[in-house]
């Protein structure tokens, strides 16, 4: 699916992110994707992000329209031709605009669902809940700035995750045919996140014991991004049977810490 370049600002993007045990990830993944570890972690989040003057680039900003926007996701790597390449895997969608929901996997990459947001913004403090309509998605997120990760986060540094999450610009999710996936690029010239401190999240996705053990998944740290230019480009579709190859293998100063369970994982595996 081939888009014109998008162009718009971002008023607000909070990234909501998990640590995951990689094997309980793994099963959430559909062919080709693998999980892309920090350390023995893989990573899932939430990207609450609040659009405006969205249009075609070239046209003018009033032509551009505005909606709130969450999107479930999985950082992922996956081999093309026997080259690795890294972004996240997007399962889930959810918009206030019926034109997402309308265009989203139609003419825009990405099935879209309509879904109520409930947005309180009290200078540095957020307060978010949303509400699909087919009832299958809830979400409240209540957090503040804050000059620091977490002690307990996977990541050594804000510059770390930074640097972490701007790799992962590149998202895939399910076109039409099972085995295909649509791809959307998120250009961002000046990335700058600053930490949240979150005070309180519930997710109807991630709080489900079924596809998530108790103790396989805990809640990270969260970032913010406000008033940033932005561009949608889209990519070339990826299927499955176009992929060939496994590696496992962090993201550039992990590398170290996730060799050791590299062969774990590559052992356990030989003896199945």
């Amino acid at each position: 699916m081939r888009i014109p370049t998008i162009e718009g600002v971002i008023e607000r993007r909070i990234l909501i992110n998990y640590r995951v045990d990689p094997e309980v990830l793994g099963r959430q993944l559909p062919a080709p994707f693998r999980p892309l570890y920090v350390g023995r972690w893989g990573v899932a989040g939430i990207c609450l992000i609040r659009l405006a003057e969205v249009r075609p680039k070239g046209l003018p900003r009033r032509w551009g329209i505005a909606s709130e926007n969450a999107a479930h996701r999985f950082a992922v790597e996956w081999d093309v031709a026997g080259r690795r390449q890294t972004g996240v895997y997007i399962p889930r969608r959810d918009t206030s605009s019926w034109a997402n929901a309308w265009a989203g996997g139609r003419i825009f990459p990405g099935v879209h669902h309509r879904a109520d947001f409930d947005v309180t913004e009290d200078g540095d403090h957020y307060r978010i809940d949303i509400a699909s309509r087919d009832r299958q998605m809830r979400l409240s997120i209540d957090a503040a700035r804050a000059d620091v990760l977490p002690a307990r986060s996977i990541f050594p540094s804000l510059a770390d995750a930074s640097a972490f999450f701007a790799a992962g610009s590149l998202g895939y999710s399910p076109a039409a045919r099972d085995d295909e996936f649509d791809g959307l690029e998120l250009v961002t010239p000046n990335w700058q996140v600053a930490p949240l401190a979150v005070r309180r999240v519930t997710s109807s996705y991630f709080d489900d014991p079924n596809p998530f053990p108790p103790g396989s998944i805990e809640f990270d740290h969260a970032l913010l991004m406000r008033d940033v230019g932005h561009q949608w480009r889209s990519r070339s579709r990826l299927r499955s049977a176009d992929t060939a190859g496994a590696t496992c293998a962090g993201v550039g100063d992990f590398a170290d810490s996730v060799a050791p369970y590299c062969r774990e994982a590559a052992a356990a595996t030989t003896r199945s």
